[in-house]
């Protein structure tokens, strides 16, 4: 692992070294993809997946049959359902608790106020295969949008090179009743669910992990159908000290780095420690800091997706921590447990973008309407103050509009 000084200037290293960079050729190659898919549909779409997925692929593979679902289940082992049970009610559990109730004010004067709270008709989650079939994004994201109402979930998750989706992503998503699965992947995957072709129709959002390529699909997309994030490469910052367990954070530390681009990052007030993790983690990085207040300085500078603390007091580190997508307390509280079974989503802001992004929750998938009823007499009180800023900003026509409820002719 590399030593990295306690310094504005080191730490800004970390986020150009692990952020996406958007070179012009990924941002023309992407944009190509998008215009071919809006202009030609299917014919495109399948032309992208023969190219970087599976050469024998038709359109009639698109979307994912039944019996290859129910054929799914053949394909794991026994014990697996009753595991994933476990782990989507913790997640069940946690996004029930998300739900909102809608605001409401009423007077006696005949002013009514409220804000419907309402799910979106139609998400898009991305399920990456490719290093590895990311079998946990699809309860991570699928349950959160099931929780709040979402009628129409689908998936969208790249075939192998024979064509075939693997098959805990099918059985995982046949349990939480998410059934149109579309073989597609990266960028033409982003476009086709943003524009819509014959066979795949348009939703209203896109979340879910992925590549560069379909991170920056994300991003141009974005307006033509809502996003979740801009997500890079996975990151932890582990803050230990001499009462951490040196085996722990070794563990943990590496276990990031198991991720394609995977960055982790030791915080430590103990030399010993850092001279066990060095000798040990070919990778990633170890910053030495003289007590915990400058610890926690760089952790909120850094903003991590994940933050380990893993020191014999964690509650009272976290109490200052401002910028963290992620926190886990103590030595049994590993990132994994967060990855895969506690509860919240692991689908979480990183590079930095903690400081003003929130891990994937309920309200994600909701949208508000504010409804407004005003008796005459309520507006009346109000007939000055409207009338005096419309006429500021120049809109008489708003001043007129509100003048002409209270002409004498109209009682």
């Amino acid at each position: 692992m590399k030593i990295l000084r306690p310094n504005s200037t080191s730490i800004q290293k970390l986020y150009d070294r692990n952020l996406y960079v958007r070179k012009r050729r990924v941002e023309e190659k992407v944009k190509g993809i998008i215009d071919d898919v809006r202009s030609n549909g299917d014919e495109a779409v399948i032309k992208y997946t023969r190219r970087f997925d599976t050469k024998k692929f038709q359109l009639k593979d698109l979307l994912v049959a039944e019996n290859e679902i129910s054929g799914a289940f053949q394909n794991i082992t026994s014990d697996f359902i009753a595991d994933l049970k476990i782990i989507i009610n913790n997640v069940t559990t946690f996004y029930k608790k998300q739900i909102q109730k809608p605001c409401r004010i009423r007077n006696e004067e005949g002013i009514m106020l409220k804000e419907n709270i309402l799910p979106l008709d139609s998400v898009g989650i991305y399920v990456p295969a490719g290093t590895a079939p990311l079998v946990s994004s699809v309860y991570m994201t699928a349950i959160p949008a099931k929780v709040a109402g979402v009628k129409r979930v689908v998936i969208a998750t790249p075939p192998d090179v024979e064509g075939h989706i693997n098959p805990y992503i099918l059985a995982v998503a046949n349990l939480l009743s998410v059934n149109e699965i579309y073989k597609i992947g990266g960028a033409q995957a982003a476009a086709a669910l943003a524009f819509g072709t014959k066979t795949i129709p348009k939703v209203d959002k896109i979340i879910g992990p992925g590549n560069m390529y379909l991170t920056e699909a994300k991003r141009q997309l974005f307006g033509y159908v809502d996003i979740d994030m801009l997500a890079g490469p996975t990151e932890l910052v582990v803050i230990a000290n001499r009462t951490s367990d040196p085996e722990y954070v070794i563990a943990d530390l590496e276990a990031q780095m198991e991720h394609l681009g995977g960055l982790s990052i030791l915080i430590t007030t103990s030399k010993q420690l850092l001279k066990q993790v060095r000798k040990r983690v070919a990778n990633g990085y170890c910053i030495y800091v003289k007590n915990m207040d400058e610890a926690v300085d760089i952790a909120n500078k850094i903003a991590p997706e994940h933050l380990q603390i893993l020191t014999n007091t964690p509650a009272i580190i976290a109490k200052k921590i401002r910028n963290a997508a992620a926190i886990f307390l103590g030595p049994y509280s590993p990132t994994a447990l967060g990855d895969y079974a506690a509860g919240p989503s692991h689908v979480l802001p990183t590079l930095g973008t903690a400081r003003f992004f929130s891990g994937l929750s309920v309200s994600d998938f909701m949208k508000t309407a504010h409804v407004i009823s005003y008796s005459r007499k309520a507006l009346e009180r109000l007939q000055g103050p409207i009338e005096k800023v419309a006429m500021i900003e120049g809109l008489k026509k708003h001043s007129d509009s509100i003048h002409i409820r209270f002409n004498d002719k109209k009682g």
